[in-house]
C-alpha cells in the first residue's frame, strides 16, 4: 500500500490482547492501527482526529459498541466513518441491531484474516467512492451555478445597460436642440453606458474562456508600474467625472512574473471598483512592496467601504451580491469573481480590509519570478 494513502483505522475493544492482535494484523497490511479500550476513550479521540474506518467491539463496559456507534452518527463530522462491528455475538438479533445503529457490516469472533481484511478494503473503497461522488456532485452544483450567473447577468444586466443606453439615444433625438449643456450631460450619459457596457462585455468573454479553458496563459517577466500607468489614463476619464484623485505609487524598477492581459483585467476591475465606491472628490492609491518572492500590490480607496459580513460574498459566483457606487453606477460582481480566478492562476493570493464609511484595501500577492 502506498504510504501517501495509508488508511487509519481505529480499534475499539476493552481486551488488551484483541487491540494487539489486530493492530499488528492491520499494520502488516499497510494500515494505520490506532487503539481505544473503552466507547469513552473511543468518542475523546475522535474529538482530535478521524480515523478511515472504525473496527468496534461490541460488549464492553460502561458503553457498549452499539451506544457508541449511535452517538457517532448523530455527529455531523463522524456519522460518515464506517463502524466494523467486530464481537462474538452471533444472535442474528444482535447482527439486525448493529445495522439499525448505523454498521456497514457485522464480523463475528473468532474471525478470518483474509475476511476481515476484504471486508475493510471494501469498505474503505465505498467510503472513498462515495467522497468522489460527492464531490461530483458539489462541482456540479457549483457549475449549475456558475451557468445560471452567467446567463443571468447576460439577461439581465445587459439587457438593461443597452435599454438605457437606447433610452438615452431617444432623448438626444428629442433634446438635440437644446442648450449645449443639455447636449453634453446626454453625450456624457451615453458614454458612461457605452463605458460599462464594453467593460462588462470584456469581463464576460474573459470569464467564459477562462471556465472553459481556452484562455491563453503566457506569463512573463513585466513592468509594473509600466502597467499601472496604463491603467490609470484608461480610467483617468471616470476617475474625472467624480473628481476622484488618481495616484501610483509603483516604484520604476519592479517587476512581475505575469500574464500581460490577465494582470491588466486585474488591475483594471480593482481600480474600476475602487472609482465606483469612493465619492465626489475622494481618492484611489495604487501602492506596491515586495515580500520574498512575492510582489504585494495595493489598491486603496476613501470610500464607502465594505460590511464585514459582506466581504466573503465577493469572490463567490454563487452568490449575487451588488452594491450601488456612489453615483448609483450598476455593476455585476463578476470582476472581482475574475481577479480571483485570474490571480489563483498565478499562485498569487487577493485579501481585502475594509471599515465602514473609511474606505477598503484590495490586496494582491503576484510572484516577482517564475514560479511555474
Amino acid at each position: 500500500m502506498d504510504d501517501t494513502k495509508k488508511s487509519i483505522i481505529l480499534i475499539v475493544d476493552d481486551n488488551f490482547e484483541n487491540l494487539q492482535v489486530l493492530g499488528n494484523t492491520l499494520k502488516e497490511r499497510g494500515y494505520i492501527p490506532a487503539f481505544a479500550q473503552s466507547g469513552e476513550i473511543a468518542l475523546n479521540y475522535l474529538k482530535k482526529k478521524k480515523p478511515d474506518l472504525i473496527l468496534l467491539d461490541v460488549m464492553m463496559p460502561e458503553m457498549d459498541g452499539y451506544e457508541v456507534c449511535k452517538i457517532l452518527k448523530k455527529n455531523e463530522e463522524t456519522k460518515d466513518i464506517p463502524v466494523i462491528f467486530l464481537t462474538a455475538i452471533t444472535e442474528i438479533d444482535a447482527v439486525v441491531k448493529g445495522f439499525e445503529y448505523g454498521g456497514v457490516d457485522y464480523v463475528t469472533k473468532p474471525f478470518n484474516v483474509k475476511e476481515l481484511m476484504t471486508r475493510i478494503s471494501t469498505h474503505l473503497e465505498l467510503k472513498n467512492t462515495k467522497e468522489k461522488l460527492l464531490q461530483k456532485v458539489s462541482e456540479l452544483e457549483l457549475a449549475n451555478k456558475t451557468k445560471d450567473r452567467f446567463f443571468s447577468i447576460i439577461g439581465h444586466d445587459l439587457s438593461n445597460l443597452f435599454g438605457s443606453f437606447i433610452n438615452l439615444m431617444d432623448i438626444w433625438e428629442v433634446y438635440k436642440e437644446e442648450s449645449v449643456e443639455s447636449i453634453e450631460r446626454s453625450l456624457l450619459s451615453i458614454q458612461n453606458s457605452a463605458e460599462r457596457g464594453y467593460s462588462l462585455l470584456v469581463n464576460l468573454l474573459d470569464w467564459s474562456r477562462s471556465q472553459t479553458g481556452k484562455l491563453d496563459f503566457k506569463p512573463e517577466i513585466l513592468n509594473l508600474k509600466k502597467i499601472v500607468d496604463e491603467n490609470l489614463e484608461l480610467l483617468g476619464n471616470n476617475a474625472n467625472n467624480k473628481n476622484i484623485t488618481l495616484s501610483s505609487f509603483i516604484g520604476e524598477s519592479i517587476c512581475i512574473f505575469a500574464d500581460k492581459n490577465m494582470l491588466n483585467t486585474i488591475i483594471r476591475n480593482l481600480m474600476s471598483n475602487a472609482i465606483k465606491f469612493t465619492p465626489v472628490g475622494g481618492k484611489v492609491e495604487v501602492n506596491s512592496g515586495i515580500n520574498k518572492d512575492y510582489v504585494e500590490i495595493t489598491i486603496s480607496d476613501n470610500g464607502i467601504g465594505i460590511h464585514p459580513e459582506d466581504i466573503s460574498k465577493l469572490f463567490k459566483i454563487d452568490v449575487d451580491h451588488k452594491t450601488l457606487g456612489t453615483k448609483n453606477e450598476q455593476g455585476t460582481g463578476i470582476g472581482l469573481i475574475l481577479c480571483k480566478e485570474f490571480i489563483e492562476k498565478h499562485n498569487g493570493k487577493i485579501w481585502v480590509e475594509s471599515i465602514l464609511n473609511k474606505g477598503s484595501n484590495f490586496y494582491v500577492s503576484l510572484p516577482k519570478r517564475n514560479a511555474y
